[in-house]
């Protein structure tokens, strides 16, 4: 059998993605952990099934580099948007997810030849429940310092819907990721506190409309980024007053985003601005549970989006040591 896939990235997200129209073809498990060994052609951080859908324009279903499967994935979603709208031949549709049908569309470049789309992000929840995260005598964690995490660290939990661990921090904490590290890779072994792991990011405010984001992925460790995370972490700046404007710029590892957030009160409007890079095509021979590649072809798009990595990184330049 032969599969025809893309090498796509958001913010150097990266991901490989398929189109199928049958949901069992496939142990996808077992693929995804194949095609993200670094062995084969770098890997990647996860596989995108696109699929059909009965209210939407398509479906899309994640599953990260370890085989687990992610309720959403911003990056890998605004990718997801770029294919199926050139597909169909439109600017904006539906597209359904596990926990929700978002809306997404094309939009103006974020940066000179960079193909750019909007994405919505939903639902929010501040309960400690919905990541499950258990902290005691709690119902919800907002810039709270919590022992079990951190004595310096003030936290705030969210899930959009995966699951976020927030906490604004010192460039120190920054520049060196031990302390990150070490507190993600507890959360997301064994442990009384996130059972089922959790996203943890570091954030640094760099002015009234910019910060900073690095994220350690639940079923992957650190990535250049995490959409949900970056707009999670936008949502939260917006809450406790480090950012003051609607329209957000994140910088990540990968480069930057765009987030909007409108709240009032418990009410949230949130959407993910950014690229949707097709590196290249890729044909794959699959017989049983084994692969090989047969053929591949790049694409020039990665060159616009390097420009865009240099414009952000001297950004940064000014903020950080690293």
């Amino acid at each position: 059998m032969l599969l025809n896939l893309l090498k796509v990235h958001g913010s150097g997200n990266t991901f490989y993605l398929y189109d199928t129209k049958d949901e069992m073809l496939l142990d996808w498990v077992n693929l995804t952990k194949w095609l993200c060994d670094t062995a084969n052609h770098d890997g990647a951080d996860g596989l995108l099934l696109v699929a059909p859908s009965k209210n939407a324009l398509a479906k899309m279903r994640v599953i990260n580099a370890d085989g687990t499967e992610a309720s959403m994935c911003g990056n890998g979603l605004r990718c997801v948007a770029r294919y199926v709208l050139e597909k169909n031949g439109v600017s904006e549709g539906l597209i359904e997810t596990m926990k929700a049908t978002l809306h997404v569309a094309k939009e103006d470049q974020l940066f000179d030849g960079v193909p750019t789309y909007g994405v919505e992000i939903a639902p929010v929840s501040f309960e400690l429940s919905s990541l499950p995260m258990k902290v005691e005598g709690k119902t919800t964690l907002i810039n709270e310092v919590y022992a079990k995490l951190a004595d310096d660290i003030a936290f705030t939990a969210v899930s959009v819907p995966n699951p976020h661990l927030i906490g604004f921090v010192s460039k120190e904490k920054i520049e060196n990721t031990e302390h990150q590290e070490k507190l993600a890779s507890y959360l997301n072994g064994p442990n009384p506190v996130c059972p089922d792991g959790v996203n943890v990011s570091y954030v640094y405010p760099i002015s009234d409309h910019e910060i900073y984001v690095r994220t350690f992925e639940r079923g992957v460790g650190f990535t250049n980024a995490c959409g949900t995370a970056m707009t999670a972490s936008a949502l939260v700046s917006r809450i406790l007053e480090h950012t003051t404007k609607q329209k957000i710029t994140v910088y990540n590892p990968g480069g930057f985003v765009q987030c909007f957030v409108k709240h009032e009160q418990e009410n949230y409007e949130l959407k993910l601005v950014g690229n949707a890079t097709f590196i290249a095509s890729y044909t794959l021979e699959v017989e049983g549970k084994e692969y090989a590649y047969k053929a591949i072809q790049e694409t020039s798009e990665q060159q616009s989006y390097n420009a865009l990595i240099d414009f952000a990184s001297k950004r940064l330049a000014t903020q950080f040591t690293n």
